[in-house]
């Protein structure tokens, strides 16, 4: 029994490492490790950790959010380069819905929607990279797709430069 176990552990650890180089999920490894958020507005940052791995052709990353499991944050590559579906789960086995991300550069844009009763709440979430380090980010809502309302602003800084060269 010992054998079989160590196989397959020998075998999930060499899938995921082969497709860490995987060039599709090169970006989304920016997220692993250790950041500090800050919001405009908040007297004390936040602290997120970001525990990413990748599972067949799945990318995950657990966030927790000072010492708190909040979600797993589930990305799957769209047949457009540079585009993703994601949907996230809470702890209590929830999920939030699909959503999409479009990666361009530095910048990150997430959007999704939710029917509040019969009208339709669209998100956006931007996020602009300075460097690997460093992402600011606006989070906004439209009750039409074309007129946006920002509802929160802030910056994460990598608390640990050392969790973001391990994953790699």
């Amino acid at each position: 029994m010992p054998r079989i176990v160590i196989f397959l552990l020998f075998s999930l650890v060499s899938v995921n490492g082969a497709n860490t180089s995987d060039p599709v999920f090169a970006p989304l490894w920016l997220y692993n490790g250790s950041w500090e958020v800050s919001r405009q507005g908040s007297a004390k940052p936040d602290q997120l950790t970001n525990e990413c791995a990748l599972i067949g052709n799945y990318f995950a990353c657990q966030q927790t959010v000072n010492g708190t499991p909040s979600e797993l944050l589930i990305f799957v590559p769209s047949k457009t380069p540079g585009k993703y579906f994601t949907q996230s789960v809470n702890p209590d086995g929830r999920a939030g819905g699909r959503g999409d991300l479009e990666i361009s550069g530095d910048k990150w844009v997430y959007s999704s929607t939710w029917d509040a009763g019969g009208r339709t709440v669209y998100y956006r979430t931007t996020n602009l990279f300075t460097g690997k380090d460093r992402i600011h980010f606006e989070q906004a809502e439209s009750g039409n797709n074309r007129d946006w309302t920002v509802k929160m602003t802030g910056d994460e800084v990598r608390a640990s430069k050392r969790a973001a060269k391990a994953s790699r």
